[in-house]
């Protein structure tokens, strides 16, 4: 898929709230807010909405969950890789939450999309366009740690099968497993991931 600026009759781009609009086909830094993505992620269901609780479990949650994991695996991980692990999923503001399945049929321009994003989403908050493979393997990993949390607590995955897909559990004390796998409000999730990218994010 070769990058092309869209245009007002093939419409790819989108309006945001901050006033931003943001073409999916060539994405600026310049047009990427940190609020327009942590209100996007509030508001985007992880699991296609199949999870248990009076709310969705939110890709905000998700990601403060993996920064979580992280943080317990890594203790004295930078706080540059905090950054990029709370940024991993930020392209879902724009494209949404699609399913591991899912992404599997849809197939490479899927793919090119969801990297070119998450490049100029690198850029506009001071990370490497591409990640070097060993901060990439731990974001991974935190993130099946924290994948094996959700499938085992919100979407009705028995501990054998969810071993199977995405590892082990990654040890989290069980306060904070408790306080994370209880679905938040957007509102709530939106404010959280906000004060967590402050306390990450040196300017």
């Amino acid at each position: 898929m070769t990058a092309r600026k869209s245009t007002e009759s093939t419409r790819a781009w989108q309006r945001m709230l901050s006033g931003r609009r943001l073409d999916l086909l060539d994405p600026s830094p310049l047009d990427i807010e940190i609020v327009d993505i942590a209100h996007g992620l509030a508001r985007v269901a992880r699991w296609n909405g199949q999870t248990s609780g009076a709310h969705i479990f939110s890709v905000a949650q998700h990601t403060l969950l993996v920064e979580a994991v992280m943080r317990q695996q890594v203790p004295r991980v930078d706080t540059r890789v905090r950054l990029a692990a709370l940024l991993h999923d930020a392209p879902e503001y724009v494209i949404g939450d699609m399913i591991s399945p899912f992404k599997a049929v849809l197939g490479g321009d899927y793919k090119v999309v969801e990297k070119r994003l998450l490049s100029a989403i690198h850029i506009r908050f001071g990370l490497p366009p591409v990640l070097a493979d060993e901060i990439t393997q731990q974001i991974k990993a935190a993130d099946r740690g924290a994948a094996y949390l959700e499938a085992t607590h919100l979407a009705g995955f028995s501990v054998t099968e969810a071993k199977r897909l995405f590892g082990r559990d990654p040890g989290l004390p069980e306060s904070t497993v408790r306080d994370y796998l209880t679905p938040w409000t957007a509102a709530r999730a939106e404010k959280q991931f906000i004060e967590r990218f402050t306390a990450v994010h040196l300017p």
